[in-house]
């Protein structure tokens, strides 16, 4: 698909960081001394004043900046990247390269992975924080209201990447997965294939997977064709497309929609195994595009996801906020016009299994 910029807005971020530990003091009444006994030893500070304290600090956004002094300029040279799991290859991919092109610029990445836990991305992003990053790079758009908070007041620049569809915090890099579900969808009912479903593994976790089913369900339903979702509770893996197909032998339906390659792999070694013919008897296809894809007997169709590209548009959104990074740059980025969300768009890959 081809990438495009989505309308601009208005929205302007602040040049620089204005709470201190001052702040927090005068708006809680207390002393900054106390502030700082609270934040180092919180246990050796009346429940009372904790409270208080604790109030101002969440009014304010504030967080306590370890790196301040002397060794500030060393921090703001590190961007901190949370990822959902360092085991997904997607991931893998936009991180290797993001961590290449960033170092051109003297700039060094902190990963982190959440396990898709929206509550450790929050304790994440909250230590990132605290060391003045250069820039905080998030997955996706859903976060806890706090992160969403915290991010808001900082000065530090946001991308959120993998993703299109929220309002960004900051700038956004990504793609509709929905759209990529809608697409698996329109393959499968040009080709003739009259019931189909969608394979996902811990959607409820995943949900860039789970919007890539709810467009895929949706396409076939406005098409007048059956379709369901089958889930399984473990993360997505050969054994788990093994499973999903045999929880289909109550009603098999013509085509599947995996969550991703792994999970195609996984139904695609099952199939053998049984003896149903693919495409003929079943029809599969994958997300990822991964190593594998294209050696597969048959051979996968799946979606492409822009990974390099999202890397480097990524890169472009810090590098454009970096003061050291170029003349005119940073005040370009903050400038009215500068569009906050980019589209890198995916590609169809059609190939022998359906």
């Amino acid at each position: 698909m081809d990438s495009a910029d989505s309308p601009r807005s208005p929205r302007k971020r602040r040049k620089m960081q204005s709470i201190t530990m001052t702040d927090v003091a005068q708006l809680a009444a207390v002393s900054p001394s106390t502030v700082s006994l609270y934040l180092r030893k919180p246990a050796a500070v009346s429940e009372r004043i904790s409270l208080r304290v604790k109030a101002a600090i969440d009014e304010l956004g504030y967080v306590p900046n370890y790196v301040a002094g002397g060794l500030a300029a060393a921090g703001s040279r590190v961007v901190s990247v949370i990822v959902p799991s360092l085991r997904n290859a997607f991931f893998s991919e936009t991180v290797t390269e993001l961590e290449r092109l960033l170092a051109q610029h003297g700039l060094q990445t902190l990963v982190g992975h959440t396990e898709y836990s929206r509550e450790q991305e929050e304790a994440l992003v909250r230590a990132a924080l605290s060391w003045a990053p250069a820039a905080i790079v998030l997955t996706g758009c859903t976060h806890t209201q706090a992160t969403r908070d915290l991010l808001r007041k900082t000065a530090t620049p946001v991308v959120e990447m993998w993703e299109l569809g929220c309002t960004p915090i900051d700038q956004a890099v990504g793609f509709s997965h929905e759209a990529a579900g809608r697409c698996i969808a329109r393959r499968f009912i040009e080709q003739g294939y009259d019931s189909a479903a969608f394979l996902g593994a811990r959607l409820g976790e995943d949900l860039r997977a789970a919007q890539r089913a709810q467009g895929f369900l949706d396409e076939m339903a406005e098409a007048g064709l059956p379709a369901r979702l089958l889930e399984d509770a473990q993360p997505a893996s050969t054994a788990s497309g093994v499973r999903l197909l045999a929880a289909m032998d109550d009603a098999p339906a013509r085509a599947v929609a995996c969550s991703n390659d792994t999970l195609a792999l996984g139904v695609l070694f099952e199939a053998q195994r049984r003896g149903i013919s693919v495409p003929g008897t079943l029809a599969v296809a994958g997300f990822g595009d991964l190593d594998f894809a294209a050696q597969t007997v048959p051979p996968l169709t799946t979606i492409r996801p822009a990974a390099d590209q999202i890397a480097a548009k990524v890169a472009g959104c810090i590098l454009a906020r970096d003061p050291l990074a170029g003349p005119g740059s940073a005040a370009e980025a903050d400038s009215a016009d500068a569009p906050r969300s980019h589209d890198t768009g995916f590609t169809f890959v059609p190939r022998a299994s359906g």
